[in-house]
């Protein structure tokens, strides 16, 4: 336990993005093992264009870093055409620091990064595979309610599931 409470007291973060971390997002998907190589690509996609169009491309990150390692990182941005929702792209975790509860902290910095830019209702979504029942367990430890399923989104037997926070 002494361990973990140190790994929260040494965490910091920070809203910056710098060219580096396109390949700390990388490392972090990739170590997860939940992520295909084109989701992986994906996730450094939109760390590319954010640090391309800045602000313009409706990307904001938020890193989590121990000891000037980056541990975690999330990505969200304002719905185009909603007022005040947000979609929160990515959350996640180096799998060698999971467990230590950084995610649920890096979670709650992204909240209050989200409300701080005016939004009241945050969606994120996953998959209904097995390998993402602890996703979304996580998810509602966290206090967002399953809002919708959407069947065989991503394949057949493999749903969309989104979740809601109000946070406003």
């Amino acid at each position: 336990m002494d361990r973990l409470k140190k790994k929260l007291d040494d965490l910091t973060f920070r809203d910056t993005l710098n060219p580096p971390d396109t390949e700390h997002v990388r490392a972090i998907v990739q170590s997860t093992g939940f992520f295909s190589p084109a989701e992986v690509e994906i996730a450094v996609e939109l760390a590319i264009e954010r640090l391309v169009k800045g602000l313009d491309s409706g990307y904001h990150f938020l890193f989590a870093e121990q000891n000037n390692r980056v541990v975690g990182y999330s990505c969200f941005g304002p719905i185009p055409g909603a007022q005040a929702s947000i979609d929160l792209y990515w959350i996640a975790v180096h799998n060698d620091f999971r467990g230590a509860g950084i995610g649920k902290k890096l979670m709650a910095e992204s909240e209050r990064a989200i409300k701080r830019l005016g939004g009241r209702r945050i969606y994120v979504e996953t998959s209904s595979r097995e390998q993402y029942q602890p996703t979304r367990a996580f998810y509602l430890a966290c206090g967002y309610q399953q809002e919708a399923l959407l069947k065989d989104f991503y394949a057949p037997g493999d749903s969309k599931v989104i979740y809601v926070k109000a946070i406003g």
